[in-house]
């Protein structure tokens, strides 16, 4: 504001800002927009991050390799095997280890029902920021049947920590196995149930066709991945292009869209879960027999049964459980496809049993500039349903 000749006040500028956030309920967490509105138009948007921060790629350097798998379920806390297992890839591979069969297909059903259990968080919220609240709790119900299967196999509901380097914490039992079949074998129909909620829904179209809309060539140069790439037209999904953990084995569609838009990712998304459901009736169908973890390495934790039995056996659980295990020099990076997009780990290590570095690739973090230029352009009250749409989670954000 600026004053006149006759006293009057003047605005110097026809645009306003606006802070949306950091305690915003519709911004997914401590994220803050600051927003130049222009009326009701949205004319910039810029991220302010940082509220969350917890130092947690810095603190995985003052740990030993198999402390820092339970700091990776606390980054996407969505998707905590996606985090245990591009962490622990990316430390098989300067060990030079190799995984059982059996263990990779444990890892697959764990990593596909959190995708499935990611994908039914974000439609549960998203909906219900945008007005519809029904989904909430349509897509809560199967959610809970999944962080009962995580519980059982693992004793916990959300930080299972169960992808372990070498393998996997302890073998899947039959009765666990049979309630996996037993959501999968349903799952299918209450996708259905969602999609006659919301697809043909005339108001969800209203306010996710033609909203947020990213081209492929912006979506690419922003460094997007994942459902918000394959909704711009990117056919690229690392199970598929580069598989990883015997994805190779399986047989499933990339969905993709070309608009770009809400209601684009929102279709990428919904066909996911289905996708996800295919691979965990693939993997439950084929799931071999042998050991879950590698039985010859000097990374895993011996089973408990032999420990009164073997005193080579017993030393090698005190040394690995007081001292951890030592990783040859090198540096490598492992990517994966998670809930949300590409993620891994860069590691270096010194020869020692502490990693000298740990980074990060989050695909929440990557997407944030992207979504900030989808606002531009917008109406103010699209800006919930822009950010709903691409599934950030600040936990892998502020890290």
């Amino acid at each position: 504001m600026s004053v006149t000749e006759n006293g009057l006040l003047e605005r110097d500028k026809d645009t306003m800002t606006l802070n949306m956030g950091p305690s915003h309920p519709s911004t997914h967490g401590v994220f803050r927009a600051i927003l130049e509105m222009d009326g009701e138009v949205v004319g910039s948007a810029k991220p302010d991050i940082g509220y969350l921060h917890t130092g947690i790629e810095k603190t995985s350097e003052a740990k030993r390799y198999s402390h820092v798998i339970p700091m990776t379920d606390r980054l996407d806390y969505l998707n905590p095997p996606g985090n245990n297992l591009a962490f622990c890839l990316s430390t098989e591979k300067l060990l030079g280890i190799k995984i059982p069969l059996r263990s990779q297909y444990l890892r697959v059903i764990h990593c596909e029902l959190a995708r499935i259990a990611s994908h039914l968080v974000w439609l549960a919220t998203h909906a219900l920021d945008i007005g519809a609240m029904t989904v909430f709790l349509y897509c809560w119900r199967e959610r809970e049947e999944i962080l009962d299967l995580n519980e059982e196999i693992s004793g916990v509901r959300m930080m299972t920590s169960y992808i372990r380097v070498g393998g996997v914490a302890k073998d899947a039992t039959e009765d666990w196995l049979r309630g996996v079949r037993k959501f999968v074998d349903h799952f299918a129909s209450k996708v259905d149930e969602y999609e006659q909620l919301l697809t043909r829904n005339p108001i969800w179209l209203d306010r996710t066709e033609g909203v947020g809309v990213m081209d492929r060539a912006s979506a690419i140069n922003y460094g997007m991945s994942g459902p918000a790439l394959r909704a711009s037209g990117v056919d690229f999904d690392f199970r598929k292009k580069r598989p990883y953990s015997g994805y190779g084995n399986f047989e499933f569609n990339v969905p993709t869209r070309t608009e770009g838009d809400v209601y684009a990712r929102y279709l990428v998304r919904v066909e996911e879960m289905r996708e996800s459901r295919e691979i965990l009736v693939q993997a439950l169908r084929d799931l071999p027999t042998g050991e879950y973890k590698n039985p010859n390495s000097k990374v895993s934790l011996p089973d408990r049964d032999k420990l009164k039995s073997s005193m080579e056996v017993l030393i090698h659980h005190f040394k690995l459980a007081s001292e951890g295990f030592t990783v040859p020099k090198g540096e490598t990076y492992v990517p994966i496809e998670g809930p949300r997009g590409e993620v891994g780990f860069y590691i270096v290590s010194d020869g020692s049993n502490i990693p000298y570095r740990v980074k990060l690739r989050a695909p929440s973090f990557m997407a944030i500039p992207g979504m900030c230029k989808m606002m531009e352009g917008s109406f103010i009250a699209d800006v919930v349903a822009v950010i709903g749409s691409i599934d950030i989670v600040m936990g892998e954000v502020d890290r």
